[in-house]
């Protein structure tokens, strides 16, 4: 199953596990493992990556990152077959999201020579890149009459689906703002108009899935088992500059 319908599907660089997740899902459908049990397995891959990074085994580092962004995949696919969708899992994914990538740019600091404010610079311009992306992303769902767990604007509380509590879809969307707020409100300040766009094509959210996670962890992977682990930070800072050029290209060109 898609978040969107098979007319408006693009190639999405940064899901290429999505046929490995779907296996999983399925094979999952009828036992008792909920989305919310797999969405702690990539929490305990992230981790083991992050203590593989510590300790220098860069190539088990890269494997527990891509199974990390393979069983993120997962918990959405096993959801849907399940039909079993929550602002539960979609909140908890993101801000498990959120801390995971934390760690990964501290652990890389950590082994490089790079003052903490490079880290810091670097998080941030990663945690934008995929705020775009989710950003846009989230806009062709709505337009297209796909999945609707995310909100283009995540402004107020949702109401709890079914088999959720309205109790944790509050904590963890108050949560969720307290982390993704402040980047949100930037990306959105930066491109105010995208949200009444036409939907946008393919070839624009193929290129755009470049800032997607998957594709940023595969990035950190081929780096770390390159030897190249000091340009990581530097990197992403740097590719940021593709932030000004996707949201110029969607405010000329895709109105």
């Amino acid at each position: 199953m898609s978040k969107l319908p098979d007319e408006y599907k693009f190639v999405d660089l940064s899901d290429y596990g999505r046929p490995v997740a779907r296996y999983i899902a399925n094979s999952l459908e009828n036992t008792d493992v909920t989305p919310i049990h797999v969405t702690g397995w990539f929490v305990i891959s992230g981790l083991i990556s992050i203590a593989c990074i510590l300790s220098g085994n860069y190539y088990l580092a890269a494997l527990f990152l891509i199974l990390k962004s393979i069983l993120d995949a997962a918990d959405g696919e096993l959801a849907r077959i399940k039909k079993t969708p929550s602002y539960t899992g979609r909140y908890l994914d993101s801000i498990s999201d959120f801390i995971l990538n934390l760690l990964i740019i501290i652990s890389i600091w950590y082994i490089t020579d790079h003052p903490f404010y490079i880290a810091l610079l670097a998080f941030i311009c990663i945690q934008l890149q995929g705020t775009l992306y989710n950003f846009y992303y989230v806009i062709l769902r709505t337009n297209a009459n796909g999945d609707k767990t995310s909100q283009v604007f995540e402004n107020e509380v949702p109401s709890a689906m079914k088999g959720e509590k309205q109790q944790h879809v509050n904590f963890l969307f108050n949560s969720y703002k307290l982390l993704y707020g402040l980047f949100d409100r930037i990306i959105y300040a930066m491109d105010q108009q995208a949200a009444t766009s036409d939907k946008f094509p393919k070839w624009f959210m193929t290129a755009l899935s470049a800032y997607g996670l998957g594709f940023q962890l595969l990035l950190i992977s081929l780096f770390l088992i390159s030897g190249l682990k000091a340009l990581i930070l530097p990197f992403f800072i740097l590719y940021s500059a593709l932030i000004l050029i996707f949201i110029g290209t969607r405010r000329l060109f895709l109105n």
